[in-house]
């Protein structure tokens, strides 16, 4: 199996955009023909060779006043170009800019000196673990570098010292050095009526068959959830039942019954659902009106490691959700904001498909971040009340409710994420740490400096002066702007303007073209979306 992963550790003006038919072929529309039309006559700004660059568009939004966007994929005489997606904005027929990692036209020779084995043995070489399987995807030209190179796409799927990992090595076809990485399997840091676990009784939507109910939402896309059986994710990613009941009772809010954990589960689902329907007009993750599966009650195994403190995304082609049944430190991983930390990668995946490494990895972490965290908020569930607390209520022991994964307004709180972006950018770092500038960011731009509380915990947030990089020392004061506009300029960033490489300079540029298209260059929004990157030292 080939699985793609992801784990954890009032609506504004979004009528602005409307999205092309979820059905539509992108690539067919008037809007992607005008879109490579303009690539044709603007190659200096698209890095486009003109010889032998290709492009397919992955998506289209019009905004109202007629402005469009579209995102695409690139190839090179045929073979992918890993880093050369980006999006196109005109109005009227007319180039407005393009957004985009790659800034040069070269291009690479396109015969390799290495073959595919040697691939395979330099690949696995470079992973520090257990190989459960190796295989090569074939040759792309790898432009995440300052410049492109021919390479293979090996992926290894194994067991390191830190957990299981599903991860593309991509081997230089030439010299046989290892030029980047993507991790598909991210992980965390640490890692009817249903009785929960964690929020006591709810209301949920499920489907009645012949003879009792199916935890299935027909009203969210079919959505359905399902009992792994505590065994080893891997095992139960095709086989796990749809869970069923006879009188439409689910669980006795304790561990004692799996559909404790699963009413969870199902709530947080549906929650996200609606937060993203409501507030963006998405309709599911890949906005195509299809529902996720969950898998609770399953275990996550990697060397000297077989439990459930983790939670997971897996993308397409399988996508579904994975919740760990918990261990003597978490409950099982079923808390809402991490329903919407996990569902926020599958749409990250859907629209920019930030990588998993340097700027592009933290950015991907926080986009999961920020938008579980405003699900928390929107769903106003008063046993999980709002917070910029990753993940607090999965510890076994928190009795003043101040531990977390990861502390938004603070992010070095932790000891291990960076409240500030270091001068040099993020390189092998971790990025659920180098994250933290992003959810620093965000919290700033929301709700400004001073401190507040949230959920019954304190937040005082940190700013950074120059030089500051893990622990920020700085006194600038940033006036917030609300949750509502911040959350609404930051979809938009992600939607329309971020790329698979997006680093942090390039986010600040995203989101103020972003607040610029919702409320105006120069406007109050706009200037505190400087503000916020400012005191986070991103310039």
């Amino acid at each position: 199996m080939q699985l793609n992963a992801r784990l954890l550790s009032t609506a504004i003006a979004v009528s602005l955009a409307v999205a092309a038919p979820a059905f539509a072929a992108a690539d067919q529309t008037p809007a992607a023909i005008r879109a490579k039309g303009l690539i044709n006559g603007t190659g200096a700004a698209a890095a486009f060779r003109a010889d032998a660059d290709a492009f397919t568009a992955k998506s289209v939004t019009v905004d109202r006043d007629g402005t469009e966007h579209v995102r695409l994929d690139r190839t090179y005489r045929g073979l992918r170009v890993v880093g050369g997606d980006l999006v196109v904005h005109s109005k009227n027929g007319k180039f407005k800019s393009v957004s985009q990692t790659l800034k040069t036209t070269g291009r690479p020779d396109l015969t390799p000196a290495l073959n595919g084995d040697d691939a395979l043995v330099e690949a696995g070489a470079y992973f520090d673990g257990q190989i459960n399987r190796i295989n090569n995807n074939g040759l792309v030209v790898w432009a995440r570098g300052k410049q492109p190179v021919l390479a293979y796409e090996v992926n290894v799927v194994g067991n390191r010292a830190d957990g299981f990992a599903d991860k593309l090595v991509y081997v230089n076809a030439v010299n046989g050095k290892v030029v980047g990485t993507d991790d598909i399997f991210k992980t965390v840091a640490a890692t009817g009526t249903g009785k929960t676990l964690l929020l006591g009784n709810v209301s949920m939507t499920t489907n009645s068959i012949s003879g009792g109910y199916q935890l299935v939402d027909p009203t969210r896309g079919g959505g359905n959830t399902r009992d792994g059986g505590g065994k080893v994710i891997d095992r139960v990613y095709n086989s796990a039942p749809i869970m069923t009941d006879a009188d439409n009772v689910w669980g006795n809010n304790n561990e004692s019954d799996v559909a404790s954990e699963a009413s969870d589960a199902h709530y947080g689902v549906a929650a996200t659902w609606d937060f993203y329907m409501s507030t963006f007009g998405r309709s599911g993750i890949y906005n195509d009106g299809v529902g996720v599966k969950s898998i609770v009650n399953i275990i996550f195994q990697s060397q000297g490691y077989r439990g459930g403190g983790n939670a997971g995304w897996y993308g397409a082609p399988y996508k579904f959700m994975a919740y760990g049944s918990g261990d003597s430190t978490w409950y099982p991983v079923v808390a809402i904001d991490v329903a919407g930390h996990e569902m926020t990668h599958g749409v990250t995946e859907a629209v920019n498909g930030l990588t998993y490494s340097g700027d592009a990895g933290g950015l991907n972490e926080a986009s999961s971040d920020i938008m579980g965290t405003m699900v928390e908020f929107s769903t106003n569930n008063a046993a999980d009340p709002g917070d910029y607390l990753i993940g607090e209520k999965i510890w076994r022991s928190n009795p003043t409710g101040t531990k977390a994964l990861r502390y938004m307004y603070r992010p070095y709180a932790d000891g291990a994420s960076y409240d500030c972006y270091p001068a040099a950018g993020f390189a092998g770092v971790d990025p659920h740490y180098s994250s933290g500038p992003a959810n620093h960011f965000f919290y700033l731009l929301a709700e400004g400096t001073g401190t507040k509380t949230f959920g019954g915990v304190t937040h005082t947030p940190s700013t950074c002066k120059a030089g500051d990089t893990k622990n920020g020392t700085g006194s600038a004061s940033v006036t917030g702007i609300g949750r509502a506009k911040a959350q609404a300029i930051y979809y938009r960033a992600m939607d329309l303007y971020y790329t698979s490489g997006t680093t942090y300079p390039q986010a600040r540029t995203a989101t103020l073209n972003a607040a610029a298209d919702l409320y105006g260059a120069g406007s109050a929004e706009y200037n505190a979306v400087a503000s916020a990157w400012t005191a986070v030292n991103v310039n």
